[in-house]
């Protein structure tokens, strides 16, 4: 299977923004249970072979999986400093749980390679909720890299759109990617 058009443009601009630290940050848009946006910053963690899906990880008990569970539509927001591009890219979300019977390879794969302090936030106290005084909360005893914490998901965006903004030149450049069975790509105005 051949790549996406897009997939190339959006790699050339995490290569060339690799030493930004901010770079692997992205902003996810959902909907909530009110019908009004809910964003939040998430990090990138790689691409999904081979549908180019766009991977990321959550707590379970995160207020972003209902409202996933209740309308999997998304959009994500990726803004490169250093090469002052914008993409945004909408799609629908899938969430591979423990109790998930597909993906779950992938799903240890994205647990082995979080960063031990990455993986002890899934054993922390239940988000959102009032902070405990208790400082002992937040202290875990040593987790297996190789088995994900029950509360430990891998988020999928499968993109169906993909904008894409390059603000550097006058004019600047913008193209737009749609999959309807195929991708297409338009060259339109900034």
């Amino acid at each position: 299977m051949s790549l996406p058009p897009w997939r190339s443009p959006l790699s050339r601009a995490l290569h060339r923004n690799r030493s930004l630290p901010n770079s692997r940050y992205v902003q996810l848009a959902t909907i909530n249970a009110q019908q009004r946006p809910c964003n939040r910053t998430i990090v990138f963690r790689g691409f999904c072979e081979p549908n180019s899906q766009l991977q990321f990880v959550t707590d379970v008990r995160s207020s972003k999986v209902a409202q996933i569970a209740q309308n999997p539509w998304a959009e994500a927001c990726w803004y490169f400093s250093k090469t002052r591009e914008q993409f945004r890219i909408t799609g629908q979300l899938q969430l591979i749980t423990e109790s998930s019977p597909d993906l779950q390879p992938v799903r240890r794969q994205a647990w082995h390679n979080l960063s031990n302090s990455g993986r002890e936030q899934f054993a922390w106290p239940l988000p959102a909720a009032p902070r405990e005084q208790d400082a002992q909360a937040f202290e875990v005893a040593a987790l297996d890299s190789d088995q994900p914490l029950a509360n430990f998901g891998l988020l999928l965006l499968n993109p169906i759109a993909v904008d894409h903004l390059e603000l550097r030149g006058t004019p600047q450049n913008r193209w737009q990617y749609l999959w309807e069975g195929q991708w297409s790509m338009t060259a339109v105005n900034p």
